[in-house]
């Protein structure tokens, strides 16, 4: 199996389904070290998302603020909101995967791993939306998450941008979205409490995961970490070091985040 070839076509391929069974392929035949990374392969260029067929983007100031965990209705927003975001975690983790060339071979096993745990995650997400009667397509979804990929193409910058800043505050709202959850309690919400339980532990690893490669690759520029990291996301992300938000600091230290880094970024003077 050609890897980056191979690879490519199951990022792009342009239904759920069908990325999933490629990637399933493809994956088996990488366990198995039955592939060969291509020495002239050339990263395809992004121009747009791979769910652009099936789903309406709109801007994400169109978008309702989730707010109903009681309805019928509220709990289908919720859950697709929260299935497109794992959607777009695995074109994430797949373009991680493919973009990079000449890495460690550990580098294109962890975020293949990644993608397995975000496909996991969107599966078992798609079927509690199943089970009230709703489908991956019924909302409208925001890109954000593709754009952000679409502006990073470089290593260094991807590293910082989407595992430690993107997926970082999924630890941070995570936790939120459970404590509404648990407030509105009722056998169903319960349901989808045990899922998020699971997406934040393994969200954990990516972080770190992430953290990891990050770091790496500021030591291959010879740059330091934290002044690194705060430059790029307020570069990729405007006004991002100056909001200072509330933070996950257990789930940040456990992925590799320093604590002077928190303080800067957080409301908190300690590291608690």
């Amino acid at each position: 199996m050609n890897y980056f070839s191979t690879l490519e076509q199951v990022l792009l391929a342009n239904n759920p389904k069908d990325k999933i069974e490629k990637f399933k392929s493809f994956y088996k035949n990488f366990i198995n070290n039955n592939f060969t990374f291509e020495k002239d392969y050339i990263p395809y260029e992004l121009k747009e998302p791979s769910y652009i067929s099936f789903l309406k983007i709109v801007k994400p100031t169109s978008l309702p603020k989730i707010k109903n965990f009681k309805s019928i209705e509220g709990k289908q927003y919720l859950l697709h909101t929260i299935l497109h975001i794992e959607y777009s975690a695995i074109d994430l983790a797949l373009d991680a995967a493919l973009r990079y060339k000449d890495l460690p071979l550990e580098y294109y096993k962890d975020w293949l791993e990644v993608a397995d745990d975000e496909i996991r995650h969107f599966l078992m997400l798609e079927e509690l939306l199943a089970e009230i009667g709703g489908k991956y397509g019924d909302f409208a979804v925001h890109k954000n998450l593709f754009e952000a990929m679409e502006t990073t193409p470089e290593f260094l910058r991807r590293m910082a941008a989407v595992p430690r800043y993107l997926e970082a505050n999924g630890l941070d709202q995570n936790p939120k979205i459970m404590e509404k959850l648990k407030s509105n309690n009722d056998p169903f919400n319960r349901k989808i409490l045990d899922v998020l339980n699971i997406i934040l532990e393994e969200e954990v690893d990516h972080v770190t995961k992430g953290d990891v490669w990050f770091k790496y690759a500021c030591d291959l520029e010879n740059v330091p970490y934290d002044s690194t990291y705060l430059q790029i996301i307020e570069e990729v992300f405007p006004g991002s070091t100056k909001r200072k938000m509330d933070l996950n600091f257990e789930a940040r230290k456990k992925a590799g985040f320093s604590c002077e880094l928190l303080k800067t970024l957080s409301k908190k003077e300690d590291c608690n």
